[in-house]
């Protein structure tokens, strides 16, 4: 790594120092390398998930599930799964006047990626979040899954309170 790289995060030590490590710059991407020579980069390490054993890479799924005739844009994370540890929730955006539900996304799926790399669950969003330079922001997402699970919390919790 040269000094055109980059020097450090300004004011944040910490993630600089989980970034520059021996002298290298940690990016987070992953990809590989085929016998020509070429880089592909194929997905973002934070943003694979477990599966049971298995590693599941959103963008390979995403990527397959964009060529639905139905489906504008979507994303994946991972989220926890009492079963799994994690399984896939995918946030959908529809293209005007359709919808699509998890069957629908399971049957697209089948055969195209193997089915423990399927999503579990579905959410239709009107827009997904995104910097002003257009890329997502799965932060966002994952901050509304927790929010969405937090609200389904405290309806059960007042149901309950209701019924004794």
């Amino acid at each position: 790594m040269g000094p055109n790289v980059m020097k450090e995060y300004w004011d944040m030590p910490t993630q600089t120092s989980r970034t520059i490590v021996d002298g290298g710059l940690h990016t987070g991407d992953l990809g590989y390398m085929d016998k020509d020579g070429f880089v592909y980069l194929v997905d973002r390490a934070k943003d694979m998930y477990r599966s049971g054993a298995e590693n599941v890479y959103p963008a390979e799924v995403e990527a397959v599930l964009s060529d639905h005739p139905d489906i504008a844009a979507v994303a994946i994370i991972g989220v926890p799964d009492e079963r799994w540890g994690e399984t896939g929730k995918a946030f959908v955006q529809c293209r005007a006047g359709t919808t699509v539900t998890l069957t629908d996304v399971h049957a697209f799926l089948s055969g195209r990626v193997a089915r423990y790399k399927f999503p579990s669950l579905l959410e239709i969003i009107d827009e997904m979040p995104v910097t002003v330079w257009g890329k997502l922001k799965k932060s966002e997402l994952k901050k509304m899954h927790v929010n969405r699970q937090t609200d389904a919390l405290s309806i059960s919790c007042a149901l309950r309170i209701r019924q004794h």
